[in-house]
């Protein structure tokens, strides 16, 4: 039979530990020693079940709040103030940003990592420190020589003006890379043949995963097979597609000779890419308190007729420390500088701050 409690019935359970009308802080001023006894065992084993519950709660939670929101970076413990300025650059501009160091090639920062290692594009006027070196190293251009730039370009159906200043008209090796100078190089990339030029691109690692990054993409070149081709593989306009990272690495293979020593024919290369930064067609990437050397590119894919944009450059200049590539997939090589600019400040503000 069912009995139904009662406001006068007998408390049941915790509250049948103690008289009826009685607190629990009261029994700590009852003078009765068995009630006092037994409220000291009570609370004695309240706290030794209930603390270690507690604590084992709040730890499993804690676990299970950081598997719901980990590191945005792993491998780091806590986000530099370099990868903090990448992340802010980059909010407004669709694409990627990569620095890498140039002893170890080890990425110590980024932005949009799986674009920089998956994605193909035309890498523009990039390219051409590569081509000069090739020349040089088979002796085909006399560096001090100076071409005269014709400004107006078409190869086949592709307008490729330069676009430097009007006044710089006569170009030596260093004055070509610094400008840019689309002219030049179409002058003086046919003086290679089509395996020159593709064995020119591979050695770069242009058709090579980089290892930077899981399952990063190779890059495609497509054997040219006149001069036509030639120019424009030469000038990264078309029959040639590469990621950043790919662009990156090959960078900083360049940053490391120079951090060797390690010039050779190519001095004019190196020099060309300091003076890109300093007065040419990268200038928008210059510092102020550190010297930077680095190459910008502007192209068009087949897919989308607007331009895209590349930095790709190391600093300091002199002994190179850091790499870096800027990607953006809307602009041109000179929005790319910009970005890389603030990029290089920040990395500078930082060994100052060391």
């Amino acid at each position: 039979m069912h009995v139904s409690r009662t406001w006068g019935a007998r408390p049941t359970g915790r509250d049948s530990l103690r008289p009826r009308g009685t607190s629990i802080r009261s029994l700590f001023t009852q003078s009765t020693p068995r009630n006092l006894e037994s409220c000291l065992v009570k609370n004695l084993l309240h706290r030794r079940l209930l603390i270690p519950a507690i604590i084992f709660f709040a730890i499993a939670i804690t676990m299970k709040s950081s598997e719901k929101s980990p590191s945005p970076h792993p491998g780091f413990q806590s986000r530099s103030t370099l990868q903090q300025s990448l992340d802010r650059l980059m909010e407004k501009h669709p694409g990627t940003i990569v620095v890498t160091e140039v002893s170890s090639g080890k990425i110590i920062a980024s932005n949009n990592l799986r674009v920089a290692a998956t994605s193909l594009q035309t890498p523009g006027s990039t390219l051409k420190p590569f081509v000069l070196m090739s020349l040089l190293e088979l002796n085909r251009v006399d560096s001090t020589q100076k071409l005269i730039c014709h400004r107006k370009l078409q190869i086949g159906s592709a307008h490729l003006d330069c676009t430097h200043p009007i006044s710089v008209v006569q170009l030596n090796s260093d004055d070509a890379i610094a400008y840019s100078c689309n002219s030049y190089f179409a002058q003086v990339s046919i003086r290679l043949t089509s395996n020159e030029l593709l064995e020119t691109f591979r050695r770069a690692g242009f058709d090579s995963p980089t290892g930077l990054s899981e399952n990063d993409a190779s890059g495609r070149i497509h054997p040219p097979s006149n001069n036509d081709q030639i120019q424009l593989e030469a000038l990264g306009a078309d029959g040639i597609e590469i990621t950043p990272l790919e662009l990156l690495e090959a960078y900083r293979k360049l940053a490391q000779r120079k951090r060797n020593g390690d010039i050779g024919k190519d001095a004019a290369v190196f020099d060309g890419l300091e003076h890109s930064v300093a007065y040419g067609m990268a200038r928008a990437a210059n510092v102020d308190d550190m010297k930077v050397a680095g190459k910008t590119g502007t192209a068009a894919s087949r897919t989308n007729p607007r331009t895209h944009g590349f930095f790709v450059g190391y600093a300091p200049a002199d002994k190179p420390e850091i790499a870096i590539v800027v990607f953006v997939r809307q602009g041109n090589g000179a929005d790319a500088a910009a970005i890389a600019h603030s990029a290089f400040a920040q990395y500078a503000h930082e060994n100052r701050a060391k």
